[in-house]
């Protein structure tokens, strides 16, 4: 299948007691066992089935079944938000004492995450200069456990070098954890480029509307965890939270994720409710057709602000001279995503005026929505970074990052026309 009738049809072939068309709400938070047999099997992995929600549910399940399909995954989970994703990925695989290198343009919560909150668990994160693999390499060593980069950085826009970092990753043995969730896999799918875990915030162009949190990670199912048995025991020896199952043995190329729903989900929760599943599958079985006009209309704000008078630099990777367009060539073809940034003439009194003038445009830190959606960073989502964390970031004082929405697209320049009038006198 194509990825638009991936997205409507893979998961489900309809409720074979109602006979119903749409994926029905599975609201419950435990199943019913037949016998005391029954319940012995399916908690000894002998046999499949449902147990309780907190590890798995039928609506989940065919949320997690399209996504994976999507990103040409083996197998996904889904969870109650991108943050958690995140979390539940690196936590996986990560013990005191080691550590992750990643790439250093990050959405503010998950820098704050990497370099705060993991941090007080004994494990840190690495930050080269750049992107490039060839500086991801350098900070490589014995104690590492993965490499984490986003495949377009929110709000810096760069496109990772997916295919470089694999290599440089898979030469040192560890897997590369992508956050695919501005591209979205209509656009890119990091595991074909050697990409061994997908994370998503769900929360975005998933689902589209601006209505609901989820996250989800896919699993690629290529990492040879058996390669290195004292790096990831976790993987290849019995697991004691977990039933004494050995996950590359019983789950085969699905380990990871399943790991990840069974020790990590199953014992801290961050579990996505049926009726979430439900509102993002209906946001999923629309994203192909979202994502052409996203990028069609951002295509022409950028042009539009680029001409205009009041605005010093706009950073989008579908100039032929910006920087980032080989890399954006070599990961999106002719597409761009519709995530952009600019900066108003004036600095940080400038910019923080464009964005309060703006009236079509959501003042919200979202993204992803079929509303266009405007933020400043320096003030929100990066408010708590140093200057220089923040300049580290791709942050600075009078940018503007906008999430070009679905509306018409002459709205959305006599939008900006309006907010750059009044910034600019």
């Amino acid at each position: 299948m194509k990825r638009e009738t991936i997205a409507i049809h893979v998961g489900y072939c309809g409720d074979p007691t109602t006979k119903a068309v749409a994926v029905p709400i599975y609201q419950t938070i435990a199943f019913e066992f037949d016998s005391a047999e029954h319940g012995a099997a399916l908690f000894n992995l002998e046999v499949e089935g449902n147990i309780y929600t907190r590890i798995g549910n039928p609506t989940n399940a065919v949320l997690e079944k399209r996504v994976a399909a999507l990103e040409s995954g083996v197998d996904a989970l889904s969870v109650s938000s991108g943050m958690a994703a995140i979390h539940y990925a690196i936590a996986n695989i990560v013990e005191l004492g080691t550590n992750i290198v990643s790439t250093p343009q990050l959405y503010g919560a998950t820098y704050t995450f990497l370099t705060h909150i993991l941090a007080k668990q004994g494990v840190t994160t690495r930050f080269p200069e750049s992107d490039h693999p060839d500086a991801i390499e350098k900070l490589i060593d014995e104690n590492t456990r993965a490499v984490f980069c986003e495949s377009v950085g929110n709000p810096a826009g760069n496109v990772a070098d997916i295919e470089g970092l694999a290599r440089v990753a898979h030469k040192h043995g560890v897997p590369l954890i992508v956050d695919n969730t501005i591209a979205t896999p209509i656009l890119l799918r990091p595991i074909e480029y050697g990409a061994d875990v997908v994370v998503h915030s769900m929360t975005k162009f998933m689902g589209g509307h601006g209505t609901t949190l989820g996250g989800m990670i896919v699993d690629g199912g290529h990492f040879p965890w058996g390669d290195y048995p004292d790096r990831y025991y976790m993987m290849v020896r019995p697991e004691p939270a977990y039933h004494g199952v050995v996950y590359t043995e019983h789950y085969g190329a699905s380990a990871f994720v399943a790991r990840c729903r069974t020790v990590c989900q199953r014992n801290t929760g961050a579990t996505l409710s049926p009726f979430n599943a439900f509102l993002l599958l209906q946001g999923v079985e629309t994203l192909a057709l979202r994502i052409e006009r996203h990028v069609e209309n951002a295509r022409k704000v950028a042009e539009y602000l680029r001409g205009h008078p009041g605005v010093e630099w706009v950073n989008y990777a579908g100039f032929p001279d910006n920087p980032l367009y080989p890399m954006a060539q070599k990961y999106l073809g002719s597409k761009r995503c519709s995530l952009l940034t600019f900066g108003v003439k004036g600095g940080f009194e400038a910019g923080t005026k464009c964005f309060n003038a703006l009236r079509l445009f959501k003042r919200m830190v979202n993204m992803g929505d079929a509303k266009s959606l405007a933020c400043h960073p320096a003030s929100t989502t990066h408010r708590q970074l140093t200057p220089e964390e923040q300049e580290k970031v791709g942050v600075t004082p009078e940018m503007i990052r906008l999430s070009v929405g679905i509306e018409h697209i002459d709205d959305i320049l006599d939008d900006l026309t309006h907010a750059l009038a009044k910034a600019t006198n």
